[in-house]
Formats: C-alpha cells, sequence, structure tokens
C-alpha cells in the first residue's frame, strides 16, 4: 500500500496502520449468547454494538421494553432474543438473531453491514429465525413472536375450533 500525506505536516501517514477491519470480543459475545440460550437465568435477549471497530455485548436483559431501547437510529447492531411459542399441547422456546441497521446509518456502513454480520453469525450460531430490522415499529415483541410462529411448522391445538 502507499502512504499519504497529510497537508498540516506534510508527515506519511501509512494506510496500514490505519485499519477498517471489524473484530468481534468473542469472550463478552458468547457469554451473553450462552446467557440467553440457559434454560436457568431469567435472560431473554442480548444486544451486540459495536465500539469503534469492535463487536461487544452491549446488554441483556429480560424485559421486552429494555431491549428496544438499546437500539438508535444512526447505528448498526445485533440482537439475540428467546421467544416462547407453540400452542396449549407443547411449549417450545425458540430463538431470534435480529439486525439492526437504523435508518441513519452511513452508507460505507451500511456496505460493511454482511461481512460484520458474518463475525457475529460465526458465535451465534442456533436460532430459528433471523430478521434484519430497519425501523423502530420493526422491534415489535409480537411482531418477533409472529416470525417464530410462522418458522415453527405445525401447531396442533387441541382440536377444538373457535367460531
Amino acid at each position: 500500500m502507499s502512504a499519504m500525506f497529510t497537508r498540516e505536516n506534510n508527515s506519511r501517514v501509512s494506510l496500514r496502520n490505519k485499519t477498517l477491519e471489524t473484530h468481534i470480543d468473542r469472550q463478552s459475545v458468547r457469554e451473553s449468547y450462552n446467557d440467553v440460550r440457559s434454560d436457568f437465568t431469567e435472560t431473554n435477549w442480548a444486544v451486540f454494538q459495536f465500539e469503534g471497530n469492535q463487536i461487544c455485548s452491549k446488554a441483556v436483559g429480560s424485559d421486552f421494553a429494555d431491549f428496544r431501547t438499546q437500539f438508535v437510529d444512526d447505528e448498526r447492531a445485533f440482537g439475540f432474543v428467546r421467544i416462547q411459542s407453540g400452542d396449549e399441547m407443547s411449549k417450545r422456546t425458540k430463538f431470534l438473531f435480529v439486525t439492526w441497521l437504523g435508518p441513519n446509518v452511513s452508507t460505507m456502513k451500511r456496505a460493511r453491514l454482511s461481512s460484520d454480520k458474518a463475525l457475529v453469525k460465526e458465535i451465534i450460531m442456533n436460532f430459528a429465525v433471523e430478521l434484519q430490522i430497519e425501523t423502530a415499529d420493526e422491534l415489535n415483541y409480537e411482531f418477533f413472536r409472529e416470525a417464530v410462529h410462522k418458522a415453527g411448522g405445525a401447531n396442533y391445538g387441541t382440536g377444538v375450533r373457535e367460531l
């Protein structure tokens, strides 16, 4: 790679020293992921956000209203959510992977989203549904639950129909 000159002091700045490569804090992401997946904790969600060029675990919790507050219009982020699905005959736990792309995210950050998501998916591998969310209105528990329900297959119920 070539070097570039800055006008202020005519010094050389190596482009090799300025990395745009995204990294991931594997330990914090894995711990939060396992916390959500565990049947022995109350944790129902985790959010992973960028700190500079590193993806880290930002927050975990049990209240979906708190989950919604983690996403802002000018950021990219990822979420992992536990959803209870099924019918009265069978309750199942399913997981949902969310990619948040805020409406005010720059073009360059939008372009890098798929490669950054691939890093996260090296750790977060087990989920029933994946959604890309771009508006706060889509950060809706019922929307998520319905997506999991549609992906879940047969729902037999008790056989009693309501008229």
